[in-house]
């Protein structure tokens, strides 16, 4: 995959590490990049923080990944793309029997797997008319090992995961590449109250991009993320009990 001259949409692009794949994607020479945000309001003050030769490729779109009109109405925007970012997610920190009521996982559930199952249902027709393509996921080490502190979360992560393993095979005869990656604790607003060391969201797009062009489809990148791979396959019954330390608070 290339990234230089490529056309590129993010999602969850005002902040964290959507942010930073904008930012990452302009410095490697992307021709163009939409960036999908709920409030296109926000916008200005979020290009006035690029360079000046920058703000020109990029171009706004209003897009909450769970309304089905949004995504449609940015598939027509967006038609020229030949990469999407699926990065827009969002973390509740409950857990699953602890949670008074079932609104957080189900939350959980309609922006991590249901939004993107939908952002990639329509744009896969976009990326198979531009030639192929790339499609990239962004995950958690949390998709392959519950947090019980993120219970819901771990799970609606692992559902995508599993996802984005079936969407790889699907859409493999049409030439468009998928890519997971899997990062550890990010300095960003979802992780300020995680109690853990945390990698640099810019840190984790410079990543993607270069494991990208180097045909990397799982990808990890933050120290954390890198041993927290080797101990899952290595012993995944042992990481298992390690990550049951990490409790959630329970619902008063």
């Amino acid at each position: 995959m290339k990234i230089k001259n490529s056309v590129v949409l993010v999602t969850g692009s005002n902040r964290g590490i959507g942010k930073s794949y904008v930012t990452a994607l302009l410095n490697h020479g992307a021709k163009k990049v939409y960036a999908g945000i709920r409030d296109v309001g926000a916008f200005d003050k979020l290009a006035s923080e690029w360079p000046e030769e920058h703000r020109g490729k990029v171009e706004p779109v209003a897009l909450d990944i769970t309304n089905e009109k949004q995504i449609q109405s940015a598939a027509a925007k967006a038609g020229d793309i030949d990469l999407l970012i699926n990065n827009a997610g969002i973390a509740n920190f409950t857990g699953l029997i602890s949670a008074g009521n079932l609104d957080s996982a189900r939350q959980e559930m309609e922006v991590n797997y249901f939004g993107t199952l939908m952002m990639s249902r329509a744009f896969a027709p976009v990326l198979k008319k531009n030639g192929g393509g790339a499609l990239v996921n962004v995950l958690t080490v949390a998709s392959l090992g519950n947090f019980p502190v993120l219970g819901s979360y771990s799970a609606s992560k692992a559902a995508l995961h599993s996802l984005t393993q079936g969407i790889r095979a699907e859409l493999a005869a049409q030439g468009t590449r998928v890519f997971g990656v899997f990062p550890g604790p990010i300095e960003t607003d979802m992780a300020k109250d995680f109690d853990m060391e945390k990698s640099s969201p810019d840190m984790i797009a410079e990543g993607t991009l270069k494991a990208m062009v180097q045909g990397v489809e799982d990808i990890f990148i933050d120290p954390m993320a890198v041993q927290f791979r080797k101990d899952y396959f290595s012993d995944p019954k042992a990481l298992e009990k390690q990550l049951s330390e990490f409790l959630p608070v329970a619902s008063s």
